[in-house]
Order: structure tokens, then sequence, then C-alpha cells
């Protein structure tokens, strides 16, 4: 058809770790998906591959976009932006880790090099059967001994000690290399991984563990984007946490403008916060706070006080709340936090209709597709007609789910709203300004709920998969 029906898998040094929705017939997928990973310490790569999706037979790979752990290090605010595909070759595919101990003996003559290869485990599966048929084989200096093959298993024991008889004078940058490969009977062998070490490092500190199995050092060329590009963005944070009383201190300063507030509304540790946090950072540091609030029990206060700072600051009614400020993006993340049942409970019955449906919904003349029946074309009015009836109805839908859900909307919820529009009216009392107090609560309630989860409801959770284009369009109108 000229498209494909890609996802993304994501590995953690060749383990797969998360996998994102498919997106159907499209060669330019959007995912926006987002995923918080807790990484052992000595974890070395991160690969993210994109593949199409076939309903018969194998997926086909697509590419692959490749960091190691250094790559993302070195950028503190984190690597974004559109990395090129590279293939995937399956010399690079590798996984599993091999069970060694490796020394060369003070005594004797000739020194030799004694390589104890005891096992091996989660390895490539290079068969038909899901399994392989390993053999290791060590290298130095041109000599290569092999073991024995171990047929269809992954997880291969040999318990076999190669010897290497060393040269006298042997160069000091000469290194041992351990290398497993799949035997077969028919063809070359299929490789498996190996591992390094340099010759005068085992002299002088024998190589004893398990050691990672790695890929041939990479040839693959740039393909100059031939494959295509993804947009990526990966931060790597290393947080140590400590036990509770340590955190103590900063859980005064935070919460002492709200416990005592008597202060000077500038001075607080919040009123500070609030002024360095940069527009790109203020969702991590609302969620903190909410997160850290809740826990306090002190989440009602915050947002007031939050809010009551924002209203102060405003002279026009009709930009309340509507910058991404410290205020908006705390009772943002407060509703994601405290009203995620509520919302899936309000939204899913209508949002299941919608992508079991399938209804073509459209009303802008320059992007309808006006197809022919044996009546003739239908016209431009027939169709912005049938799209607004079915647009009234989903919404009509959507709207009295709401309306009555008060009673479940989470008594939290609620609370945070009544003290907000009690704000709202002392700000802006006059009659002129009446309206204001309802749209304070609909600008958060409807802008960055409600309508967010319509427009995208992967995101919040209320469907496995993204929309295909026809239902993210239907969405995307009711949304508006």
């Amino acid at each position: 058809s000229g498209s494909s029906d890609p996802y993304c898998v994501v590995k953690v040094d060749n383990e797969v770790v998360a996998r994102t929705a498919t997106v159907w017939k499209s060669l330019n997928p959007f995912w926006g998906e987002e995923y918080t990973l807790r990484l052992p310490r000595g974890f070395r790569s991160l690969a993210v591959y994109v593949l199409d999706e076939d309903t018969i037979g194998q997926d086909d790979v697509i590419g692959k976009v490749s960091l190691s752990r250094r790559q993302i290090s070195a950028e503190p605010r984190g690597v974004d932006g559109w990395l090129s595909l590279a293939p995937v070759d399956p010399d690079e595919e590798v996984q599993g880790e091999i069970h060694l101990e490796l020394q060369v003996p003070e005594q004797g003559h000739p020194r030799v090099l004694r390589c104890h290869l005891i096992e091996a485990r989660d390895l490539a599966p290079r068969d038909l059967s899901g399994t392989s048929d390993p053999f290791a084989r060590v290298s130095c200096c041109g000599h290569t001994l092999e073991t024995a093959v171990i047929k269809k298993t992954r997880f291969p024991r040999w318990d076999e000690v190669l010897e290497l008889e060393l040269a006298e004078g042997e160069p000091g940058e000469a290194v041992l290399s351990v290398e497993v490969w799949d035997w077969d009977i028919v063809g070359k062998n299929d490789f498996l991984g190996r591992v390094e070490f340099p010759l005068d490092t085992i002299r002088t500190d024998p190589a004893k563990g398990w050691f990672q199995l790695l890929p041939f050092p990479s040839t693959t060329k740039d393909h100059g984007g031939q494959l295509g590009a993804l947009r990526l963005a990966v931060r790597l944070v290393e947080d140590t946490v400590l036990p509770p009383p340590y955190y103590q201190p900063l859980i005064q300063l935070l919460t002492e403008p709200i416990l005592c507030p008597g202060q000077p509304p500038d001075g607080t540790a919040l009123a500070v916060l609030e002024e360095v946090t940069l527009g790109e950072s203020r969702q991590d540091v609302a969620t903190k706070l909410v997160k850290i609030f809740l826990g306090q029990g002190l989440a009602m206060p915050l947002l007031d006080y939050l809010t009551t700072r924002e209203l102060a600051r405003t002279t026009d009614p009709n930009t309340l709340f509507r910058s991404n400020s410290l205020a908006s993006k705390s009772v943002e993340q407060f509703m994601k936090v405290v009203g995620l049942p509520y919302l899936h409970e309000v939204l899913k019955p209508a949002v299941n209709r919608i992508f079991e449906e399938k209804k073509y919904v459209e009303l802008d003349p320059g992007k309808m597709e006006l197809s022919r029946s044996r009546r003739g074309s239908l016209s431009e009015a027939r169709v912005r007609e049938s799209s607004l009836e079915l647009l009234k109805g989903y919404l009509g839908d959507i709207v009295d789910a709401i309306v009555g859900s008060v009673e479940k909307c989470p008594l939290l919820m609620r609370v945070a709203f009544k003290q907000l529009r009690r704000r709202v009216e002392e700000r802006f009392p006059s009659a002129q300004h009446e309206e204001v107090r309802y749209f304070s609560i609909s600008g958060f309630l409807f802008l960055r709920f409600f309508a967010p989860a319509v427009l995208t409801p992967k995101l919040f959770s209320l469907r496995e998969q993204h929309a295909d284009p026809r239902t993210g369009r239907t969405l995307l109108l009711l949304a508006k």
C-alpha cells in the first residue's frame, strides 16, 4: 500500500523494556509516549528499534537508533532531536553473558595463558527451534582454540580449560579475544557475541566472573536518512534517595509559607522556586511539589497559595491561568494524580464508541474526501451536515457524562475548585466579571483535563493503541 504500520521497541542492554502502540498506515507516525525506566547502575546502552507490524508472518525491522550510556551521560539536559535510523545487522544483535576465568600463571616456562570457559547464559537464538548450538573460540597473538559444541541451548555449560602458549616478548598491546558462535551444519556459523581483554591486564590482574557479550565494532555507514529518522528525547537522571529525616529541613522550608502565613510573600522558598523555574522544567517541579504536599496532607493549601499569587499578578481576567505558570502546571498535575480513575469512568464509554464506529467526520472543505456513489458524488454540504450531526452526538454524550458525574468527581478536586472559585470572586468582585469564576474552573477542567484526554486517549491510558488517522481527526475536532 506504500505505507507501514510502525511501532517501537525499547531495549536496555538487549533486554526489551517497553513497546509503543502501533500507528497504522503511516510513514510519519507520532507516538508521544513517555517511559520512566529504572536502570541498573552498570547499564551500557539503550536502543530503540522501529518495526513494521504484519498481521501475517514476522514483523519487519525498519531500523534502529542506539545510544551508549556515555553518549546519554554527556548531555546533562538529555539527547533531544532527530536521529537517523541505522540498518540492523544480525552480527550486532547479540545478547547474553559468558562466565570466564583467565590468568597467566607466574611459574612455568614457556608462559601459558590459561582460559577456563565455564558457561554462558541468555544467548541469542539463531536456529528455527528458538535455540542455538554454541561453542566458544579464544584467540591471542595468532593462536586460536575452540571448545566443544553444545547442541540446542541458549545456556551452554562447557567447563573447559584452553591453554595458549605465549612466546617471549609478546607485544604489550596484545589482546585476548573470546568469541561465542552458533555452529551450523550447512552454511557459515552465526556470530553470538565477543569480549576482549588486554593481555597486560590479565598478567597483573586475573579476570574472573560474568562478562557481557558485545557485538563486533560497527561498520555501518550513515545511510543519510534513507531508512527515516526517529525524534527522540532521552535523559539520564541519577537519584540518590536518603532516609526520610534528611528531607525534613527541605519540607519545612517549602511548607513554611503555608503553615506560617505571616512572612513577606516574596521571600518564601516557594516564591523563589517559582521565580527561578524555567518553562521547560516547570512541569517536573510542579509534579514533585504536588506529590510532596499530598504526602504532607497540604495539597489544598499549596494550590491556594500558588493560584492566589497568580491572581494577584493578573490584571486582565481573560488571561487568567492561560500561561504555563507554576500555578497552572501544579493544578494540572494535581488533577492527573487525583482524578485519573474519575476521568476513565467519565470518558471511556464515549471514547470506545468513537474508536469502534470509525465514522468519517470532516468540517474543513479543503480536507473533505467527496467519494462517488451511484447517485453521483456526495456534496460538500452533505458531508458537512452528516459530520455536524455525528460531532453533536458524540459531544452530547461526552458533555452529558461530565455534567452527570458531579458525585463521582473526587472530593479533593471539588474542594480545590470551590476554593479557587472563592479566590477569583475576591479578586474580580464586580458584576462585569461574574463569569470569570466559571472560566477559571473550566479552563482547568476542560482545557487541561478532559480535552487532552479526548485528543490523545492513549496518553491517558483510555486506549491501548493510538487512533488511526480517521478516528484521530474526529477526536481532534471533538477536542476543539
